[in-house]
């Protein structure tokens, strides 16, 4: 993990803590998750003085790639929300004492607490050793799309210099009626599929032709500045549930889901539009499709449309950490904050107090969202996108690929692939020691699925580990899966050990203390960085977000590869 500018070990006394100087700044920020950290780039790359702290030990917060054994894992999530409040606090004045090194603006110190974000916590089998070869992501299952803005973001600011990627060389796999698919998404695969019948195969091309000429459209009119092109779709089709506008296409079943679950990456049974969580439409829908395309052969390192950072997706908020600190932001690592400082009379937050007692004045605060913002009566006023919910997620670790030859891959179950009552899509995304978050010869899988409650979520990611993997190597009887595109069966990989949980998906606070996004049930982070934007955008309201030139130079700058 890269290194902070300012830390000290765990457990300290406030003597202990070291003194931040100066003790005023324009921006604030508790927690380095990924928002947090894109902030801080932003608004150090603007101009702002920035001090960025975290109670942990390491980068990351609820994006980090957890830099303990595997076997912490269930204590970890049972205290991490605590972990949000100093674990030694330092004595605080009374609350209505006014601040020693600034008697000008009297202010109320208000405790800060932390919330429950993880429950329902299971685990089985053992981690094999040695377990600190593994890391876990909190987030997963997650990829960056190869033409994603986070990736642009990442070359834009610089950060691209301290993370590297590889690519999900396996493709995309779906799990349909028993078996796992390879799904066509290029005219090449359409036609190399065996899988389909040639019917199948002429509408499937005729249909990406059709958006293909839609994108290439709507590009020629942006860069002539008009509104109107022709290939275009029109308003009325792209206003359709996407689930009617394929069936306008005249595609099969099987079809409709390989293009709402495995490329437009729909969550809910869209068949279903009166009880569908969220219908998408077809605007929707080719967004997406474009964005996936456009990631095939952008970097020729690259297979297909997906990349995974090595070491994990910790590492992107370190990167942009560091990229805050070039700009000047201060980063003080095993610093709690313990309250928040509050204008009584204009009902505002001004700063926060730390656990070593030091009180630091600020003109903006942001807290990551396992922080509780007490409320002071004020209305809020700030854009904030996430809605409450719950996501079940599953760690494994497998004793082999779920596809042959294949060391990264992500496996799509629609809905009511698993079994009827299945409402949400059922994610799994396989990674190997190529990308150094586990030893040679075994494979991580992190699953996901999105939840109204507890038992639903995580019977869904349970029956998906049922029908992937295997507990008894020697059960020959259930040990097997089709692979059609092999035209064989392959034996299931042997689950040595799992970790499956539920993660609330809150809906931030914003007003006089501002609260970033949290992860999401999403598979990327575009919904994570428009909500971050719009956060820059209230503090920053006259500033570019993360310009070009906000990149350090380097020598070595190439931005077309993706490590």
């Amino acid at each position: 993990m890269a290194d902070a500018p300012a830390g000290t070990g765990g457990g300290c006394s406030p003597q202990e803590y070291p003194t931040i100087d100066p003790a005023s700044f324009d921006v604030v920020l508790c927690g380095t998750g990924l928002p947090e950290s894109v902030l801080a780039a932003a608004c150090a790359a603007a101009g702002k003085t920035v001090l960025h702290v975290d109670p942990n030990p390491f980068y990351g917060s609820l994006f980090s790639s957890l830099p303990l054994p595997l076997p912490s894992l269930p204590s970890f999530l049972s205290t991490s929300s605590s972990s949000s409040s100093s674990p030694d606090p330092a004595p605080s004045p009374p609350s209505s004492a006014p601040n020693e090194t600034s008697s000008v603006t009297p202010y109320a110190a208000v405790d800060l607490r932390g919330r429950s974000l993880y429950s329902e916590v299971e685990t089985s089998g053992a981690v094999p050793e040695p377990s600190r070869r593994f890391t876990a992501d909190l987030v997963g299952p997650r990829v960056l799309y190869c033409a994603d803005e986070a990736v642009d973001l990442l070359l834009r600011s610089g950060g691209s210099h301290h993370v590297e990627f590889k690519s999900v060389e396996g493709g995309t796999l779906l799990y349909w009626e028993g078996g796992l698919y390879p799904v066509p998404d290029s005219r090449q695969a359409i036609f190399k599929d065996t899988s389909l019948q040639l019917k199948e195969k002429n509408l499937l091309f005729r249909f990406f032709k059709l958006v293909q000429a839609h994108i290439a459209a709507l590009a020629a009119g942006d860069a002539a500045g008009e509104g109107e092109a022709s290939g275009k779709l029109p308003d009325e089709d792209l206003d359709l549930p996407f689930i009617e506008f394929l069936k306008k296409q005249h595609l099969s079943p099987k079809m409709r889901a390989v293009v709402l679950y495995a490329i437009a990456m729909a969550d809910y049974d869209q068949d279903g539009a009166d009880s569908c969580e969220r219908l998408l439409t077809t605007r929707e829908g080719v967004k997406t499709i474009a964005l996936y395309s456009s990631s095939i052969g952008r970097f020729a390192n690259a297979e297909g449309a997906f990349i995974y950072p090595m070491y994990g997706h910790g590492e992107l908020p370190q990167a942009f950490c560091r990229c805050a600190a070039v700009k000047g932001a201060l980063y003080v690592l095993r610093m709690p904050a313990t309250a928040l400082l509050v204008d009584e009379e204009k009902k505002h937050y001004v700063g926060i107090r730390l656990a070593s007692g030091q009180d630091i004045m600020c003109q903006q605060l942001v807290l990551d969202p396992s922080y509780e913002i007490p409320s002071l009566g004020v209305p809020c006023n700030t854009p904030v996108s996430n809605s409450p919910g719950k996501v079940a997620r599953g760690i494994c670790i497998i004793s082999s690929s779920v596809k042959q030859d294949s060391s990264n891959v992500l496996v799509v179950f629609p809905p009511k692939s698993l079994e009827q009552e299945q409402v949400t899509a059922v994610r799994v995304l396989q990674l190997s020691s190529n990308l150094a978050v586990c030893p040679p010869g075994m494979f991580m899988a992190y699953l996901s699925t999105p939840c109204t409650d507890a038992l639903t979520g995580k019977n869904c990611i349970n029956k998906a580990i049922d029908v992937l993997f295997t507990v008894n190597a020697s059960d020959d009887l259930e040990g097997h899966l089709e692979t059609t595109s092999e035209k064989n069966e392959c034996v299931k990989p042997t689950l040595l050990w799992s970790c499956v949980y539920v993660q609330e998906i809150i809906q931030g606070a914003s007003g006089t203390a501002l609260s970033c996004p949290i992860p999401d049930e999403n598979l990327d982070y575009r919904s994570i960085l428009e909500s971050t934007k719009k956060l820059f955008t209230y503090i920053c309201p006259n500033e570019e977000f993360l310009p070009r030139n906000s990149a350090p130079k380097y020598a070595d700058d190439d931005s077309d590869s993706a490590e």
